[in-house]
């Protein structure tokens, strides 16, 4: 056995979201001694520093940009078409991001736990459960723990099968973008490929989204699905639909990309500034060295878990994106929190774990989307179509009020889904303005059951677009 430079109780690898919070509940308020392990030199994994953070930064430019061209309506005389400068403003988001990790590394401190800078993969003989970390500093040290969190986080796929694929990035390479491009090419029709197109767009790149089948957002109610894609060839967005794959990617002289590709209007070549695929995402477990303890991972080396986020291996656990299971943020800490309490609180949470169910989420797309619970296929295949009902409503939003073309407003579209004779709320989903702020709320009243009754007995607030979901016929 190598020499052992510390023992904790509470070991995390992996600083993301989800490990941070765990970690900062197990010391923080059990008082058990932890540390966190993090090789990117980075805290915060994802989200913090390339996903929903810059990009919520990212969209919120976006909406000035769509703000800015309906000023006129409201009797604001701005003259020429306000220039977007992506260079300085990524240089303040950025800064933004490095307080952050400031700050979780201050948290961590207040907390007492310690900060591992290295990389993480587990060593000794087979059965062991001792880390080995290559500092980043220099040197190599070992340590055990009581213990073991993992909380590594995933990365964006590149196709592999494509000829000069490579050449194109992924999300973790759009907040490396140094200028805006004139021209660029999206795949994928998840949430990232939506937003990071609607961003591009509202900012004047022309933008060009491919996507396999007829709509986006594929996993979502099919009212989303349909709206968002309306919405975004509306906004000028060059979607190619039934766009199977590239035959190639072939980089130009001048550094532009070539794309030889396919979709329902048959064969033909564009050229962009910028390629980033969207396409899916893997676990960072690789290099981990998990067989040496004997972690248990399925066929897209995801770590396999239980309910309780129990690896196959006693001591350790695992939650986030290296599960698999819904690759949220917010999913992550609400879990390592959870784990943490179970683990260190008493007996009186030796059952506690998080509910997966109705996790309320949201895409920032334009205009936003949020949803909660069923789609309206699921429900109907889960309860029986004869017990299944929808309320629908698509209407414009008082913003729109003093707009002068009739073209220029846009529709904000809600569909709530009920079940059972007691009408219970099993689905929401909605799409339009401020959509992500108003489903907050809802998704408590879901998550606590709520019947359509229980919806129309609270008073409405007028005048708002959510009222609607509480005055639905």
């Amino acid at each position: 056995m190598p020499p052992i430079t510390k023992h904790y109780n509470y070991l995390v690898i992996g600083g993301g979201s989800g490990g941070l919070a765990s970690a900062r509940r197990a010391a923080g308020r059990y008082g058990v001694s932890a540390a966190i392990i993090e090789g990117s030199g980075r805290l915060g994994g994802t989200c913090v520093n390339v996903g929903c953070v810059p990009k919520k930064v990212m969209w919120a430019a976006a909406d000035t940009a769509k703000r800015l061209e309906d000023a006129s309506n409201y009797g604001f005389n701005i003259g020429d078409k306000p220039k977007f400068d992506w260079t300085p403003f990524v240089e303040k988001r950025n800064a933004y991001i490095t307080r952050l990790n400031g700050i979780y590394e201050r948290n961590l401190i207040k907390d007492k736990v310690d900060y591992i800078s290295g990389w993480a993969r587990f060593a000794g003989d087979k059965g062991e459960k001792i880390v080995e970390v290559s500092l980043l500093s220099g040197g190599t040290e070992y340590y055990t723990a009581d213990h073991i969190l993992l909380s590594v986080g995933g990365y964006a796929s590149i196709p592999t099968e494509i000829p000069g694929a490579h050449y194109g990035t992924t999300s973790d390479g759009f907040f490396k973008l140094e200028k805006q491009p004139k021209r660029v090419a999206l795949v994928g029709a998840g949430y990232i490929g939506v937003e990071l197109a609607g961003v591009f767009n509202a900012l004047g790149t022309e933008t060009h989204f491919f996507i396999r089948g007829e709509t986006v957002l594929r996993h979502f109610d099919p009212m989303i699905q349909e709206y968002l894609t309306q919405i975004y060839i509306k906004h000028g967005v060059h979607l190619h639909k039934k766009s199977k794959s590239f035959e190639k990617v072939v980089k130009l002289p001048s550094g532009a990309l070539q794309i030889t590709y396919e979709d329902e209007n048959g064969k033909s070549e564009i050229e962009v500034d910028t390629l980033i695929w969207a396409v899916g995402r893997g676990p960072n477990t690789a290099g981990l060295k998990l067989d040496i303890p004997g972690i248990k991972t399925d066929s897209k080396d995801y770590v396999v878990v239980d309910e309780f986020q129990n690896t196959s291996i006693p001591g350790i656990y695992s939650v986030g994106d290296d599960i698999g299971w819904l690759e949220l943020t917010p999913v992550a800490i609400a879990a390592g929190r959870r784990l943490s309490d179970r683990l260190f609180g008493g007996p009186q949470f030796k059952d506690r774990k998080l509910d997966y169910s109705n996790v309320p989420t949201a895409v920032f797309s334009h205009p936003e989307v949020g949803t909660v619970g069923l789609t309206e296929p699921e429900a109907r295949e889960k309860f029986g179509t004869e017990n299944v009902k929808i309320y629908l409503s698509k209407f414009i939003g008082m913003y729109y009020a003093v707009f002068d073309k009739q073209e220029d407003k846009e529709s904000t579209v809600y569909k709530l889904i009920v079940a059972g004779p007691e009408e219970k709320v099993v689905g929401l989903h909605i799409v339009g303005d401020a959509s992500a702020e108003i489903l907050q709320g809802f998704g408590v009243a879901i998550k606590m059951g709520a019947t359509k009754d229980d919806f129309d007995s609270c008073v409405a607030i007028h005048p708002t677009s959510a009222e609607e979901l509480v005055t639905l016929v």
